[in-house]
């Protein structure tokens, strides 16, 4: 899992979970307490309320993306960024300050005037977004969406989400967001709450998560509350949320969401990791399903990655470690002991050897064909698939092969005992 830099503040599984607090300057938008239009009362509340309870990042919102709302166009927001730059330049407080917007040319004068990263809603429909937010050396953070700036999040199935995050590629330092939420009048809560259940999956592009879904309606339907009542489901859905992998939460609600998240992480899966630079290096990634483990299959570019090759079944609860470093010794052995009639129920894929960890080429619009591509590492990679037991297994079948990999797989095993 790559780590983010935004303006020096860490976002990934090595850091804390970060929190999102909102500032609204658009009087159009739903949620009043977080909307002002007055730079010095809006720099009051920044840092009391957002800062002042622990908000790590400030999200300044210049319009509301109510689906019913018309859109405004760059213009109309860049009008409107004085108020964002003036309330920035009055806090006192110290925080990464996001500019939520849709247009490459107001996350250009944004980041220019002083804010340090960009929420993009559209998620890289202007394809312009990410060569501004390269050029700037800013985290962005990226929502799935189609490819149209006038319809933000209106992803309409489930399924669709993992393939609308890669539009137009990604940066070094981009943070995905999943839309959570009412972006189209076709999604429904059980769309929204199949999406939560599948979270741990979007962490298959090897990126950091943001997760939006304070006081959402999909979650004060389970427990028949209003808005103004439903802090307490959302609570409960971000220690969730943390838990299953998510970095980032966007809240109106910081005090209390951050404490929330801090329950989370504390409760989320100690994973084992060795990623030391000599021999093989080992890091068990967040799966606990099969599908979830493809995701990583396709992120390594691993060849015999089709669903019913790898002898793990759909339903069987699975650990997933992702091994660098390994000889042509290990890659073989590793291969025997997991092919077969007689094999445990585990799989092992090889990578593409020419990618490495998480780098990427250029979107689309700065002369590349916006896929996520992987630079040359030393040593091969793949990912070593299976339920406990099973993994245990193949362990004893590669023993002696390569003195590294016996001591990775044998430090796999005291971690899960």
């Amino acid at each position: 899992m790559r780590n983010v830099d935004a303006a020096g503040l860490g976002i990934g599984d090595d850091h804390p979970p970060r929190i999102m607090g909102v500032l609204n300057v658009s009087a159009e938008s739903p949620y009043d307490p977080s909307v002002y239009d007055d730079p010095g009362e809006a720099a009051a509340y920044v840092d009391e309320e957002l800062i002042g309870e622990g908000a790590d990042i400030v999200d300044v919102g210049l319009e509301s993306a109510n689906k019913d709302l018309d859109v405004l166009s760059a213009e109309q927001e860049l009008d409107r960024l004085d108020t964002a730059v003036e309330t920035l330049e009055s806090t006192s407080g110290d925080a990464v300050w996001s500019i939520e917007t849709r247009y490459h040319e107001v996350a250009d004068e944004a980041i220019s005037r002083g804010f340090d990263m960009v929420n993009d809603i559209c998620g890289f429909a202007d394809p312009e977004m990410p060569r501004v937010c390269r050029e700037h050396d800013v985290a962005v953070s990226k929502m799935a969406s189609p490819p149209d700036l006038e319809r933000p999040g209106a992803i309409e199935d489930v399924d669709d989400i993992y393939e609308a995050l890669s539009m137009n590629g990604v940066t070094d330092k981009t943070i995905l967001d999943p839309a959570f939420g009412g972006w189209s009048a076709e999604k429904t809560h059980e769309d929204d709450r199949e999406t939560f259940h599948r979270l741990r999956e979007f962490r298959g592009y090897g990126r950091p998560l943001l997760v939006s879904i304070n006081r959402k309606s999909f979650l004060r339907t389970i427990a028949g509350r209003s808005t103004e009542e439903a802090l307490p489901v959302s609570l409960a859905a971000t220690s969730m949320a943390v838990e299953r992998g998510a970095h980032v939460i966007r809240t109106h609600d910081v005090a209390e969401t951050r404490d929330a998240a801090l329950v989370g992480a504390e409760f989320a899966r100690n994973r084992y990791s060795d990623r030391g630079s000599d021999g093989v290096a080992a890091e068990e990634l967040d799966v606990t399903t099969v599908r979830e483990a493809e995701r990583h299959l396709d992120r390594i570019g691993a060849a015999d990655a089709a669903q019913g090759d790898r002898g793990v079944a759909d339903s069987a609860v699975v650990r997933t470690y992702e091994l660098s470093g390994l000889g042509d010794p290990a890659v073989g052995a590793l291969r025997a002991a997991t092919a077969g009639p007689d094999a445990p129920a585990a799989a092992f894929a090889l990578g593409d050897p020419n990618r490495g960890r998480s780098e990427t080429t250029a979107s689309a619009a700065d002369g590349g064909d916006g896929a996520t591509v992987d630079a040359p590492a030393g040593g091969r990679r793949g990912l070593l698939i299976g339920t406990p037991a099973a993994v245990s297994a193949v362990r004893d079948d590669v023993s002696g092969v390569s003195s590294d990999l016996d001591a990775v797989l044998g430090d796999i095993a005291r971690h899960g005992s």
